[in-house]
């Protein structure tokens, strides 16, 4: 229907355009009337179609953000947005009207807004897109589409760089796969915190996918490299990568030879020194020195007279001198001996048997009571329930020093050094008739003892990181003490727990309580938290002869003055105590970035028949005791392991854990789980009191044939960390040796008595205490020694004992006792300039 604009104007519209709504700029057209609405505008107008200046481009929502689209056109009377094919609403634009001052044509502007939800209607079906329509009286124009995604960066790396250690000038390659992200993140690399930049360093080239190439790796390029993944949601970092740049020797030249000597051998020599190795770089192979017979015309002349008859008088004086020389060690090393058996009655208590009584006796017939030939392996002194004193006729030898347990059966006692053969059923059956011992653990898999005297010892339980070292001197001479040492079960001895408070290590006896210590034991365990004590008020607690639980220490705060004192490392407690009892770790957390490590197992069927198979999967305390009991309880099961575990942090922040399993060939296999994930709440992991926390995926194989299983299952804190395991196996045959690495038992003794206890030996022992007790004026003491080991932030403990040096060398012996070299601690002496680290060379047997 032709409108009139004016006299004589008509505006001519395409019927498939128009829209429900025209409103022009300035002037309305009424259809049917002969009469519209005066406007002046220019004679170019209508004959013009509409031009964008602007239109809109393709934006990102970040988080709930709402975006804003924006599209102006000239000369334009009308401008409207068209999302996924649908008109926007009118009262959804926001419109503005100008007339440009320089061609005097109208100027339309229009803006919306685009909200996550809008997006989130259709996302998965298609992507979202919007474009604006413009109309003039000539026409109609579409500007371009633009699309509005959702941004986002995931967490996880799909690929994270890996430690190297390389030669000097070898190329090295780190790779690194970046998070899925909308946008796509950006990556750079940081080494030691720094930003790599191949513009400024041409010896760094970073590729296309992402990874770090050092064309020729430098002695400065040593350091930890990570890689950095952004986009405009987030930043992710992966975790460190440590390149270590290692140099080995090489040999310089080979000097001259030498002149012909008075033997008639001239020799060369030459010298690791280009390069010299460093960082752990390879010594250079082969000799440093060659030495060559001269011929005979080279040889010098030699007359035999005086000066042979000279050199033969040297030799037999300096045979003289050694042979006497030798006599004199001869007589100091008797005497020493004889010294120490006035006090301990034989020297064998440094190498295998050992004497408490410090008792000879005085008739020839009775000395093979206190005569211990030495083994090795393991030696076992009896001693009667009757000995002949020297000064009397009969004497009763009492176990009544201190608070004691019952004696021995059958009126003998026995003290090892070495293994001890003990029988752990009988020990805690006889320990369960006393009264405070009925709450005491039977589970004797989880228990050890030992009979100990002055000389110490270490007792420990297999495979869960508890042990209890007994220093030399820390029970009083005279007195012979049985030990145990035992964790307790959750469901056997509740320990109660108030508010946030969570349990972070097995709760551990040793006993019996009351026994009178004249120096610290060490008691060390397993704990599972992130060892940040700003992040946690942790408390030791201990369970008094009425069976409460109290107080004892607030880690961080201890006081040198009090019974306790503790050292915590990443992955274990160690317990100064100079009382026995029952203790535990509880911690509070103080803010929303404490974290307690859980440990991710995966178990399932060892065979399976049916076509039903199911995966377990364990979210436990990140300590070996709980490793240990679900190990032996799925062997018991019938349960193997299928992967190995992980380790994830569990933050509190009170989000649940949930559990997914993905990526399973449809065609094959089906998940019989009703909902996309599993779930277990907050409270149920972070308190610690259920000991085996696990959710089981049953999958259903649609043949009996389908043996071959891939997936991926996830685990997640939801808005946390999160760990995945890809599964790829055969459930009929698994012939991954995985379950062997975590299976295998500990074969070390349980208990050990003696010096058989301690990497080092006692005289070694004491004489490094004597030497390096007494404060040095250039600092060359205990001190420097705690320095050196990393032991500094304890230097107020140590110096409120008697002997520091030995509170050094028990937690040295605490920390080292599988692992440690006595050769490190000997360099360690040498560096503090001590000439008694010579002694660490002794063998053996000659201690």
């Amino acid at each position: 229907m032709p409108l009139l604009l004016g006299p004589f104007v008509r505006c001519r519209f395409r019927a498939t355009l128009l829209v429900p709504w025209l409103v022009f700029a300035g002037f309305t057209c009424a259809a049917g009337s002969e009469h519209a609405a005066t406007a002046t505008l220019p004679g170019t107008f209508s004959d013009q179609l509409p031009r964008f200046l602007v239109e809109p481009e393709d934006e990102y929502i970040v988080k709930n953000k709402p975006v804003t689209l924006t599209c102006r056109s000239t000369p334009a009377t009308q401008i409207y947005f068209k999302c996924n094919g649908e008109w926007v609403h009118q009262d959804d634009h926001l419109i503005e009207r100008i007339v440009d001052p320089a061609t005097a044509l109208p100027v339309m502007q229009v803006t919306i807004d685009i909200t996550r939800q809008q997006v989130e209607k259709i996302f998965g079906l298609d992507e979202y897109w919007c474009q604006c329509v413009a109309w003039s009286t000539t026409g109609t124009q579409k500007s371009q589409k633009a699309y509005i995604r959702i941004a986002y960066l995931r967490k996880n790396f799909e690929e994270e760089p890996q430690g190297k250690e390389v030669a000097l000038d070898q190329e090295v390659l780190l790779r690194c796969h970046p998070p899925e992200g909308v946008p796509q993140a950006e990556v750079e690399w940081q080494r030691n915190e720094d930003v790599v930049d191949p513009a400024s360093d041409p010896n760094f080239f970073i590729t296309a996918d992402h990874n770090l190439v050092i064309k020729k790796a430098r002695l400065a390029d040593t350091g930890n490299y990570t890689c950095v993944a952004k986009n405009i949601v987030a930043r992710r970092k992966s975790t460190s990568a440590t390149v270590l740049v290692y140099v080995d020797g090489g040999w310089s030249e080979w000097s001259k030879w030498s002149a012909c000597g008075a033997d008639c051998s001239m020799w060369r020599s030459r010298e690791c020194t280009q390069p010299s190795p460093g960082t752990g770089g390879k010594d250079c192979q082969g000799l440093d020195l060659q030495s060559l017979n001269c011929t005979s015309e080279q040889c010098p002349q030699t007359v035999s007279g005086a000066e042979d008859v000279a050199l033969y008088v040297g030799m037999v004086a300096v045979a003289l001198c050694l042979t006497l020389l030798l006599i004199v060690v001869v007589l100091v090393y008797r005497r020493k001996k004889e010294d120490l058996d006035a006090d301990v009655a034989d020297s064998s208590i440094l190498t295998t048997g050992f004497q408490p009584m410090g008792i000879k006796p005085s008739k020839p017939e009775n000395s093979h009571l206190l005569t211990i030939q030495p083994d090795l392996t393991t030696t076992t002194t009896s001693y009667q329930g009757t000995l002949r004193s020297r000064h009397d006729g009969t004497g009763k030898f009492s176990m009544t020093n201190g608070p004691l347990l019952d004696p021995l059966p059958n009126g003998s006692h026995t003290l090892h050094n070495g293994k001890l053969n003990s029988d752990p059923a009988e020990f805690v059956s006889r320990l369960s008739t006393q009264s405070y011992f009925k709450t005491l653990s039977r589970d004797v898999a989880n228990t050890s003892y030992g009979t100990f005297n002055f000389l110490g010892g270490r007792l420990t339980i297999p495979n869960t990181g508890i042990s209890l070292l007994i220093p030399p001197e820390a029970i009083p001479r005279g007195k012979i003490y049985e030990i145990y040492l035992t964790v307790q079960r959750k469901e056997d001895l509740r320990l109660p727990l108030a508010g946030c408070q969570t349990l972070l290590s097995p709760i551990v006896s040793c006993g019996p309580p009351g026994v009178v210590l004249s120096r610290p034991v060490i008691l060390s365990m397993d704990h599972c938290f992130d060892a940040c004590l700003d992040n946690w008020a942790v408390r030791l607690k201990k369970q008094n002869y009425e069976g409460a639980w109290e107080d004892v220490l607030l880690m961080g705060e201890e006081l040198v003055s009090e019974p306790y004192y503790c050292q915590l490392e990443a992955e274990t407690c160690r317990l100064f105590s100079e009382q026995l009892g029952t203790f535990a770790l509880v911690g509070e957390s103080l803010h929303m970035g404490a974290a307690k490590r859980l440990r991710l197992v995966l178990f399932s069927d060892a065979y399976c028949s049916t076509l039903e198979y199911n995966i377990r999967v364990y979210c436990m305390d990140d300590t070996q005791d709980v490793f240990k009991e679900v190990m032996q309880m799925e062997r018991q099961l019938g349960g193997r392991l299928i992967d190995e575990p992980h380790v994830l942090l569990f933050k509190d922040s009170y989000h649940n854990l949930r559990l997914s399993i993905h990526d399973m060939p449809q065609a094959h296999w089906r998940s019989k789980l009703l909902a996309g994930y599993q779930e277990i709440p907050f409270y149920h992991i972070w308190n610690g009191s259920q000991r085996y926390l696990h959710c089981t995926f049953t999958l259903e194989r649609l043949s009996l044939s389908t043996c071959e299983l891939t997936c991926q299952l996830c685990v997640w804190q939801v808005e946390g960390e999160g760990q995945s395991f890809s599964l790829d196996f055969n459930i009929a045959k698994d012939t991954r040796a995985v379950d062997s690495e975590f299976l295998l038992m500990d074969s070390n003794a349980t208990a050990l008595a003696g010096p058989s206890a301690f990497q080092i030996p006692y005289l070694i022992r004491q004489k490094i205490c004597s030497s390096l007790d007494a404060p040095c004026p250039n600092g060359a003491d205990w001190r420097m020694l705690a320095q050196r080991l990393k032991l500094e932030r304890h230097m107020s403990f140590f110096a409120s004992k008697a002997s520091p040096t030995s509170l050094i060398l028990d937690l040295w012996e605490a920390q080292h006792f599988h692992s440690g070299n006595i050769n490190q601690l000997a360099t360690v002496m040498a560096d503090i300039g001590k000439q008694e680290a010579m002694i660490f060379l002794v063998s053996d047997g000659e201690c």
